[in-house]
């Protein structure tokens, strides 16, 4: 209805424009209700802005894309300043106005969820405080003058460590990028002396073979302290995984949040369990506790909050489930970028958005998977992949020298795929050796110019993971694609991280890592040959 000169309304929009300050008031979906015209004249608002029933996204939209809230993308600017204006019941900002003039903003929340913001222009106040700080200044310049000798000292001093800073991350970062070239030729070497040991047995040149496997296990062990000092210095090894049960953490948990829960009557279950995880224990209980304080903050009153483990392959799937408000998949990437909260959201409870971008971001560091199922209106469930423990693994025990008597002779077809000749050619050697059928290629394009396949089905293969073209773990899915079915596949790599196994166990492929362990390789293979059926093995 349009305002009336004798209406209250009016008399209290005229009152409003000779007020000093700018003022305007929002509804609780936060569309403008009134502003005076200090408001609309200080912001410099274009008459279609401060109409009723403007957003005021589109206020914050217009100002960011003058640049008025700095440089950046105009939409996250514009959200980023909304979240300011509304994250606690009262706030206090300054900003630069659009002709350079210092702006002071307060907003407060009304009782029905609106919003009131009035503003006024402080520059005078802060070129006085900006003159105070000059003077002070000024004063402790006097007092450094006293101590220049001092802070000399100090200066040299610290020249020196940042130099010796510089040097050590400089080795670090060369160590951390040269790891897969370094451990490539010892690799090679490796395979070679494997073969020359099955080969020399009973002979003469049994015990030299045996010395230079011993000389590349010596040079295998101070390489790999070497790369895990690296990574260390560089911060790629601060977690640490370890063997854990998974009902501790779960206890811990429900101590920490039944108080939380049963303050808003929401039923918080931990499903009782016997799993045991290797997890980073610290670390794996932040990214637990910012889900299931989430799951709480956005349950209504009454709701339900569950927690437990799933077998899911090699790894244990951990559900934090809700039947809180819950989010449409349009709203996917919303909930975790930071400073972003969803409407509904931010009227059940107060926050700045950051839980699930911190629980993102250590989900990364972990190298783990982060999976999201929500409906909006029928709650949540956010769920990380933990891989279980494994027991008895060969890797960890010490290899011996020589074969075990009747090892046994393969009677398998492999396909070797690696962008280094020489291990190729050392892999050939020592497959061949254990009686398979071997071919080998630098790359798919190779396998498909010389039809390596044509009448040759592989039993499995051997894929390295950093080829010239692509990865290994594309390299294997298009064999799979072209040869039909399921192919046994071990990915073979000097990339020790957690996401590479990771990916490689989503697709149910092995890992092997560089430099290859003759023991390990045949055990893998072993169990890759039984996957095709093909696990017998002749008497050698």
């Amino acid at each position: 209805m349009p305002l009336h000169p004798e209406d209250p309304a009016s008399a209290l929009r005229l009152a409003m424009d000779h007020v000093p300050q700018g003022i305007a008031v929002f509804d609780a979906g936060l569309r403008l209700v009134t502003s005076n015209a200090r408001y609309n004249g200080l912001l410099a608002l274009p008459a279609d802005l401060t109409r009723p029933g403007t957003a005021l996204f589109d206020i914050a939209l217009f100002s960011a894309e003058r640049g008025d809230l700095g440089a950046g993308d105009a939409a996250r600017l514009a959200i980023e300043r909304i979240n300011v204006l509304t994250s606690s019941v009262t706030t206090v900002t300054q900003r630069m106005g659009n002709a350079g003039q210092v702006l002071e903003f307060h907003s407060s929340r009304l009782p029905d969820g609106g919003l009131v913001i009035s503003f006024s222009d402080v520059t005078a106040r802060v070129r006085a405080e900006q003159q105070l700080e000059q003077v002070n200044q000024t004063l402790e310049r006097r007092v450094e003058e006293r101590t220049a000798a001092l802070r000399q000292v100090n200066a040299e001093l610290e020249v020196a460590r940042a130099k010796a800073d510089a040097s050590n991350h400089d080795k670090t970062r060369f160590l951390a990028a040269a790891s897969h070239d370094l451990l490539q030729p010892l690799n090679a070497a490796r395979l070679y002396t494997s073969t020359l040991i099955e080969r020399a047995k009973s002979t003469a040149f049994a015990d030299l073979a045996n010395s230079i496997e011993a000389s590349l296990t010596a040079v295998e062990d101070i390489m790999s302290a070497l790369l895990d000092i690296s990574r260390i210095d560089s911060g790629a090894l601060k977690p640490a995984p370890t063997p854990m049960q998974a009902q501790d953490l779960l206890r811990k948990t429900e101590v920490e949040f039944a108080p939380m829960a049963r303050e808003r009557s929401i039923s918080l279950r931990m499903v009782p369990t016997g799993a045991t995880v290797l997890a980073d224990r610290a670390l794996l209980g932040r990214i637990v506790q910012n889900l299931v304080s989430n799951a709480i903050k956005y349950t209504p009153v009454g709701g339900k909050v569950l927690v437990g483990l799933r077998k899911r392959g090699n790894r244990w799937r951990l559900d934090v489930v809700d039947t809180g408000i819950g989010f449409n998949k349009d709203q996917h990437k919303l909930v975790f970028a930071e400073f972003s909260r969803l409407e509904r959201g931010a009227r059940m409870a107060q926050g700045l958005g950051l839980g699930l971008s911190i629980v993102q971001r250590l989900v990364a560091a972990l190298g783990l998977t982060l999976e999201l199922d929500s409906r909006e209106g029928h709650g949540s469930r956010f769920s990380i992949y933990l891989p279980a423990l494994r027991n008895g693994r060969p890797a960890s025990k010490a290899e011996p020298a020589l074969p075990e008597p009747g090892f046994g002779t393969l009677s398998l077809r492999v396909l070797c795929v690696d962008n280094e000749s020489a291990i190729l050619e050392a892999m050939e050697g020592l497959l061949t050796h254990w009686g398979c059928d071997v071919r080998t290629a630098l790359s798919l394009k190779q396998i498909d110019r010389e039809r390596l396949l044509e009448g040759w089905y592989p039993d499995l293969v051997l894929m390295d993971y950093h080829l010239d073209q692509t990865s290994g773990l594309d390299a294997i899915e298009w064999l799979r694609h072209n040869l039909g079915g399921h192919l046994p596949a071990a990915l073979v790599t000097a990339d020790r991280s957690p996401a590479v196994r990771s990916l490689a166990e989503d697709r149910g492929i092995a890992v092997i890592t560089k430099p290859v362990k003759p023991a390990a390789l045949r055990a893998t293979i072993s169990g890759l040959a039984n996957q095709s059926g093909r696990g017998t093995q002749r008497a050698g």
